[in-house]
C-alpha cells in the first residue's frame, strides 16, 4: 500500500509539472483573448531589485502555462455544453448557439444606465462638434451601432429576462439628439424594421449583409450617391470566425456562414493594411468624388469598404479622443461618428481635441461666487491648452452650459464632460481647448460660469498656470 502512494504521489507530482515542463517545448502560444497577458518580469528594475518578482512571475505563468488553450477550451466546452454556462468573462452564453457580449447586459437590463446629465453631455458635445464643422462646410452625421441583443434579444439566458427598464441609453439618448438637432442615423429602427437576421450568431458585430444595409442607411441620410447592394449577388462561404466564440472556445470553433459580394470594390488603401481594425486606415477610389473622415469602433471595420468604394478619399480613425485636426488634414467635406451602443458612456468621458472659439453672451448675467468648483486644470497638449475641471453637485441644472471666460476678455463655451472618479462617475466636468499661442505665459484669470434657464452665472475665479491644480 506505501509503494501504491508513493506512485500516486510521484504522478500526481509530474502531472502537476506538465504545465511547467510544456512551457519549455511548446514555447509561448498565442492567445485568443481581447486583452494583453503578462510578461514576464525582470529581476532588476530602475528602483533596484524587483520585491514583486515572485507574485509577477505567478501571474505570468497563469497566464502562459503549456496547454493553457486546450484546458480552456476544455472547460468551457463542459460548462456552455452541458450546463449551458459561459467559463469567459466578457461572454454569455445564450441559447441555440447564440453568443452575446457581456458589456452589453447593462444596456440590456436597463441598469447602471446614464443619468440625464451624462445624456445631456454627450447629445450636447455631438452638437458642438457638428456646428465646429459645419461652420468649415463641413457635414456631420452620427450614428450609433444596436448591441446584438438589442435587436435580437429573444437567444439571451432565461435568468437575463426579468428587466429594471426597458429602455436603454441609446433609446434615452434620442430626445435629447432631437432637442440639440444632431444629424443622426437611426440604425437600429433601420435594423429593426428587417425580418432578417443581420448580426453573426458567434460574434458581436453585424455579418456583412449587415454592414452593406448600415452604410447604405448612412449614405442616404448624407444624401450621398452610392451603389445599393440590396440586388448585388454574394456568396454565402461558411469561414467566419466569430469574436466571441474565439474567446470563449479558442480550439474549438464553429465556423459561420459569411457573406462576400461578388461586386468588385473600385476604392485601394494607401500604404500598408494589415487588416480593417488597423486604428488609421487612408483609402482612395479614383472613380468617386467627396472625401470622408470617419471616427468609428469595430463596427466600422466591415463599414469600411462600402463607404470607401463611395468616397474619393476616406480616412478612418479608432483614435480616441477624436482629433478634429484630421478633417483639415484630409480636406474632408463629410464626418461620421460611429459608436457603439454600449460605448455610448465613453463619448462624454473623451470629448472630441478642437480649438475653441469665441462666443458672445447677450442675456442675464449674475454672479454667485461659490466654493464649488474642483480640480481645475491647465495642460499643454501641443499646439493646443486643456483646461479641465468639475462644478460642485447639485450646481448644475440638466441641460446648463458651461462657459469660460480668459483673462477677462473672450467667452468661450466648454465641452460638458463625464469624470470618472472612485465614487463613480461625475457628470459635472467640463473641457475646453485653446490655441497655446494665445494664453500668457505665467497665469491666466480663469472665470468660470454656467447658464441657468435664460441667465449665465459667474461662480468662480483664479489665477491658473499650466500643469496646477486649484
Amino acid at each position: 500500500m506505501k509503494k501504491w502512494k508513493q506512485l500516486y504521489c510521484i504522478i500526481f507530482f509530474l502531472i502537476c509539472l506538465c504545465p511547467s515542463l510544456g512551457m519549455l517545448l511548446t514555447g509561448q502560444e498565442a492567445s485568443s483573448e481581447n486583452r494583453e497577458l503578462a510578461k514576464f518580469p525582470e529581476l532588476k528594475t530602475e528602483e533596484g531589485i524587483n520585491r514583486e518578482w515572485l507574485s509577477q512571475a505567478g501571474d505570468y505563468f497563469q497566464e502562459h502555462f503549456a496547454f493553457r488553450s486546450e484546458l480552456v477550451t476544455a472547460n468551457a466546452l463542459l460548462n456552455g455544453k452541458i450546463l449551458g454556462v459561459s467559463t469567459a468573462d466578457g461572454v454569455i452564453q445564450g441559447r441555440n448557439g447564440w453568443l452575446y457580449y457581456k458589456d452589453s447586459l447593462s444596456d440590456y437590463l436597463g441598469t447602471e444606465l446614464m443619468s440625464q446629465r451624462s445624456l445631456y453631455n454627450t447629445a450636447h458635445i455631438l452638437a458642438m462638434t457638428q456646428s465646429y464643422l459645419e461652420s468649415k462646410g463641413v457635414r456631420f452625421l452620427f450614428t450609433a451601432a444596436p448591441n446584438k441583443n438589442s435587436l435580437y434579444g429573444e437567444n439571451m439566458p432565461y435568468y437575463y429576462n426579468v428587466k429594471v427598464s426597458s429602455t436603454g441609453n441609446l433609446e434615452q439618448l434620442k430626445p435629447f439628439l432631437e432637442k440639440e438637432q444632431v444629424t443622426y442615423a437611426d440604425l437600429y429602427r433601420a435594423f429593426s424594421g428587417k425580418e432578417e437576421v443581420l448580426y453573426h450568431q458567434r460574434d458581436s458585430h453585424w455579418n456583412n449583409k449587415g454592414a452593406a444595409y448600415a452604410a447604405e442607411q448612412l449614405m442616404t441620410a448624407l444624401d450621398k450617391e452610392h451603389d445599393s447592394y440590396e440586388e448585388e449577388t454574394y456568396t454565402v462561404r461558411r469561414d467566419f470566425q466569430g469574436d466571441l466564440d474565439n474567446m470563449l472556445y479558442p480550439l474549438a470553433l464553429t465556423l459561420e456562414d459569411e457573406i462576400y459580394y461578388d461586386k468588385t470594390p473600385t476604392f485601394a488603401y494607401v500604404g500598408e493594411v494589415e487588416s480593417n481594425f488597423d486604428p488609421r486606415i487612408t483609402t482612395v477610389n479614383p472613380v468617386k468624388s467627396g472625401s470622408l473622415v470617419m471616427y468609428r469602433d469595430s463596427f466600422g471595420n466591415s463599414l469600411l469598404p462600402f463607404l470607401a468604394d463611395a468616397y474619393a478619399n476616406a480616412y478612418f480613425s479608432r483614435g480616441v479622443p477624436y482629433q478634429l485636426n484630421d478633417v483639415d488634414t484630409a480636406a474632408a467635406d463629410t464626418v461620421i461618428i460611429e459608436r457603439a451602443e454600449r460605448f455610448l458612456p465613453e463619448i462624454p468621458q473623451s470629448p472630441p481635441v478642437m480649438a475653441a472659439e469665441a462666443v458672445q453672451w447677450n442675456g442675464e448675467t449674475g454672479e454667485e461666487l461659490l466654493d464649488s468648483v474642483r480640480n481645475v486644470q491647465m495642460k499643454r497638449q501641443g499646439l493646443l491648452t486643456q483646461i479641465t475641471g468639475s462644478i460642485g453637485q447639485g450646481c448644475l441644472e440638466t441641460d446648463s452650459r458651461i462657459y469660460l471666460r480668459l483673462n477677462g476678455t473672450e467667452l468661450y463655451e466648454a465641452f460638458p464632460m463625464d469624470i470618472e472618479t472612485e465614487n463613480g462617475i461625475d457628470d459635472s466636468g467640463f473641457c475646453l481647448y485653446l490655441e497655446s499661442q494665445g494664453l500668457a505665459s505665467e497665469g491666466n484669470t480663469l472665470e468660470i460660469m454656467f447658464t441657468r434657464g435664460e441667465k449665465l452665472i459667474k461662480i468662480y475665479e483664479t489665477v491658473l498656470k499650466e500643469e496646477t491644480n486649484k
